[in-house]
């Protein structure tokens, strides 16, 4: 994007006292259930009202939505609770009936965002309007091609744009259904500073009782809003409903998140971070030494092997050191998950290291 900025009037604009929510349930099912959610949902601070209208699922015979029909029901909750509505478009043909049915804020989902040609379409039947439209991550862990869906949009002269973290799929189990990879909307935010960010702690957590922490995380990170999927029998749901929380439970979630400060003038504040600051610098630069050291002696196994035709993957060996790892770890007060990261990260390198060497 031109500058790589984002304008930000429009979340500005609203003049909100507190993050951006979004809610709503995982999918619009019947009218009474659109009303019922949007009128527990009026006088909270749910700013948003959303449902899944179109619902691209893994499987085919799931509950794919209920079409058309549903945005019918979204206008009606609109013009009886004041609120704004949103939901999910997957194609120019969504788009249309949206716009049709004023619906306020669009969001193209992490399935859609990992095509540039659907992106693109979507992008065209955009052009002109004066909507608010957020970009999901793309299923995988792909900047790039997050940014490229954004920029799509931008280009079609939306300026009410922001992006909506909802986690990454990955091979490995973890205790989220989709790995948050806190650090990918990171870097987002530090290419485009001006972008909103909201996070979607259902589609990462999977299960409620994880939504809290990840709304919380968010905050922390200093974005802008939340997007929650609220139901109100959330247990009967006809889709994703162990990740859907209550209304109630909603309410209470905003009382007890803490929003922090972004910053501070203090300045026995500003001294002990610094302090701290600095030492992290010295165990960083430590850390990067020891690294280098340890591709060393992968360097001296990997001429070793080269001398004795030996592979340079010695399965057993990389268990053991996995495994041995993940325990020091946790002694060390580290997570299992962030131990494996790092340890197949410095694996990869090591491979690396000995595959030059016994190549040369």
């Amino acid at each position: 994007m031109e500058n790589k900025k984002i304008y930000r009037n429009w979340l500005d604009k609203m003049e909100l006292s507190h993050p951006l929510v979004i809610a709503g349930p995982c999918s619009a099912e019947t009218e009474e259930q659109v009303l019922t959610i949007a009128h527990q949902l009026k006088d909270t601070d749910a700013n948003v009202l959303r449902a899944g209208i179109w619902k691209p699922r893994t499987k085919p015979g799931n509950f794919e939505g209920v079409g058309a029909l549903g945005l019918k029901w979204l206008q009606r909750a609109k013009k009886e609770t004041g609120m704004m509505t949103a939901t999910e478009v997957a194609n120019a043909t969504h788009v249309e009936l949206a716009l049709k049915h004023d619906i306020d804020v669009l969001w193209i989902g992490a399935r859609t965002t990992v095509s540039p040609f659907i992106v693109q379409d979507i992008a065209d039947a955009l052009k002109g309007t004066d909507k608010i439209v957020l970009v999901k991550n793309p299923v995988n862990p792909d900047l790039a091609l997050w940014m490229g869906a954004l920029e799509r949009i931008h280009t079609a002269d939306i300026d009410k744009l922001g992006a909506i973290h909802r986690g990454f799929s990955t091979y490995e189990k973890t205790k989220y259904r989709n790995n948050p990879e806190w650090q990918i909307p990171i870097d987002l935010k530090n290419q485009l500073p001006d972008l909103p960010m909201i996070c979607d702690p259902s589609h990462i957590a999977g299960r409620r009782k994880l939504v809290f922490d990840i709304c919380q995380t968010a905050l922390d990170l200093n974005y802008d809003g939340l997007m929650v999927e609220t139901h109100h029998t959330p247990d009967q749901a006809w889709s994703d409903a162990k990740q859907q929380v209550t209304p109630e439970t909603l309410v209470q979630m905003m009382i007890d998140l803490k929003v922090r400060k972004k910053a501070t003038s203090s300045e026995d504040y500003l001294q002990k971070l610094s302090l701290l600051r600095a030492n992290i610098d010295v165990l960083d630069e430590k850390l990067i030494d020891i690294m280098g050291q340890r591709m060393g002696v992968s360097d001296q196994i990997g001429i070793l092997k080269k001398e004795s035709n030996v592979s340079i993957l010695q399965t057993n060996r990389w268990n053991e050191i996995l495994g041995k790892m993940i325990l020091r770890g946790e002694e060390s007060g580290l997570s299992e998950e962030f131990t494996l990261k790092v340890f197949k990260a410095i694996h990869q390198e090591s491979i690396n290291h000995q595959k030059k060497v016994i190549n040369k």
